[in-house]
């Protein structure tokens, strides 16, 4: 099971623990989006960011076209299928993306990859980013809605 975080607020008045951790996640900016996988640490890591981000569990759809459009080498350039054929035992990006989905590889681990998505914000908006998801906002967990938040920030 993989994670896919969102970062959904900015940096003013942030606590300096929650600013860390949020650095830690790589979530440095607004609509930058990671990979993470399902760990008891990683967990705990999202619940103090909780009100600044959100997360859910990614599926195999959303990970492959996040990666074919938004998957980035050092220097700007696009992530190929020739750069995964000569640096990883995957060939094709949906190969990687099972691994991905059933913890057998991360995503980091590519070399020269950038462990950020950038992302463009939400089509129509973010519901509200001073509210929890279960109150009709954007923060916070929000299981498999995570894919469709992702859809309209591709």
């Amino acid at each position: 099971m993989a994670y896919a975080a969102v970062r959904v607020r900015g940096i003013i008045n942030v606590k300096p623990d929650i600013k860390k951790t949020m650095n830690l996640l790589n979530l440095t900016r607004v609509n930058h989006c990671v990979i993470l996988e399902e760990n008891p640490s990683t967990k705990g890591m999202l619940q103090v960011a909780k009100d600044y981000i959100t997360w859910g569990e990614i599926d195999k759809t959303s990970l492959s076209k996040l990666i074919n459009a938004r998957g980035r080498l050092e220097g700007g350039k696009e992530l190929s299928e020739d750069h995964l054929k000569t640096t990883t035992s995957y060939n094709t990006v949906d190969k990687l993306v099972d691994a991905i989905i059933s913890s057998k590889f991360k995503y980091k681990e590519i070399p020269n990859i950038k462990p950020i998505f950038r992302l463009s914000p939400p089509k129509k908006g973010y519901e509200g980013i001073k509210r929890s998801f279960v109150n009709k906002g954007a923060l916070g967990y929000r299981g498999k809605e995570i894919n469709r938040l992702i859809e309209k920030m591709i």
